[in-house]
């Protein structure tokens, strides 16, 4: 394939870079000779940590979604602090949000009723917490029966978590919820499927995996949403274009009922070198919008693309501000403008 990473000159840079380690050259237009960039070699790389209180979660918010009942609905938002993912994806920068090591048994609970006794009135909850939910590491479980009781007030919950960590706790905790008339979702990163691309983001899945995770989840009667990276390292723009599409579709058929795009960003260190030596750049607006509208033509499922970022970077432009609003307004009314 032709991609930013088809010329000697880059990797040799690569290579250089103190932070990395690489172990092997990518040769020209071969990206099967590169290797994965290493845990250590990110580490390295990235800046220096936060001390977080584990009392409090990173922060919270209501903000609508277009539900699975065909609604706007307001959904309450929790960024948990807990323990750093053991999945160290080279993209990733949610690390910064997060601690070296386990929180206390009861700090979760006490991190929702901190947001919950906040944030406005309701329908669903979002328990984000920066990697897996069913990390015993990161979310004990000795607190999933105090974190269900929280959710009592909501019609649907919805955690994140690994593929591979997709087993027997899910069920634990789906149980929890049921008794209580409580439907549960739960979001896993696919990022891309793209064969060359995905082994290299270190993020230790293949897509055989996430499929599985998902048909085990689906017929069990868990909902399931994807995570896809638009334009992750290695890609051009039209690249990253094509495969989040390729990607979007590969979910729907795995099972899930909805697709949250994530445009690729900076900010964790080593995402800093690939762009340096011409490995990685940001995706535009335009690839972002374009994804939005050819993934909502598939009539799949929902299709939302995260515009978190994009209205912060875009407040001195109005030009951007208005793609930008169009865009909200898809993930809301579901339609392409």
């Amino acid at each position: 394939m032709r991609s930013s990473m088809s010329t000697e000159n880059n990797l040799s840079k690569v290579t250089e870079a103190p932070a990395l380690r690489l172990s092997t050259a990518l040769s020209k237009d071969n990206m099967e000779s590169f290797s994965v960039i290493s845990d250590r070699d990110i580490i390295a790389a990235r800046p220096e940590r936060e001390r977080l209180p584990v009392d409090k979660p990173q922060t919270f918010f209501v903000e609508p979604e277009h539900s699975a009942a065909g609604v706007v609905e307001d959904v309450a938002t929790i960024f948990l602090t807990n323990r750093e993912c053991p999945f160290r994806c080279l993209m990733c920068d949610l690390w910064k949000g997060t601690t070296e090591e386990s929180v206390p048994v009861g700090a979760i609970p006490m991190q929702i009723d901190y947001a919950l006794s906040r944030l406005g009135p309701a329908r669903h909850l979002k328990l984000y917490n920066s990697g897996n939910f069913f990390d015993s590491q990161a979310i004990p479980i000795e607190d999933h029966q105090a974190i269900a009781s929280r959710c009592s007030p909501f019609q649907s919950v919805i955690v994140e978590n690994h593929p591979k960590l997709c087993g027997p706790r899910c069920l634990n905790f789906r149980d929890l919820l049921s008794d209580r008339d409580i439907e549960f979702e739960i979001a896993v990163g696919l990022e891309t499927i793209h064969p060359d691309v995905l082994p290299r983001l270190n993020k230790q899945m293949t897509a055989a995996d996430f499929a599985s995770a998902a048909r085990f989840l689906h017929s069990e009667g868990i909902r399931t949403r994807a995570f896809i990276l638009l334009k992750p390292p290695f890609m051009s723009e039209q690249e990253g274009i094509e495969w989040a599409i390729k990607s979007i579709q590969f979910a729907f058929e795995c099972g899930v009922s909805c697709c949250s795009v994530i445009p690729t960003r900076g900010g964790n260190g080593i995402m800093e070198t690939l762009t340096a030596v011409g490995l990685f750049e940001p995706p535009s607006l335009h690839a972002l919008e374009q994804v939005l509208e050819r993934g909502l033509q598939l009539q799949a499922g929902r299709v939302f693309v995260d515009l978190w970022d994009a209205e912060r970077t875009t407040l001195n432009d109005p030009d951007k501000q208005l793609q930008v609003a169009r865009m909200k307004r898809m993930n809301h009314s579901q339609r392409v403008e």
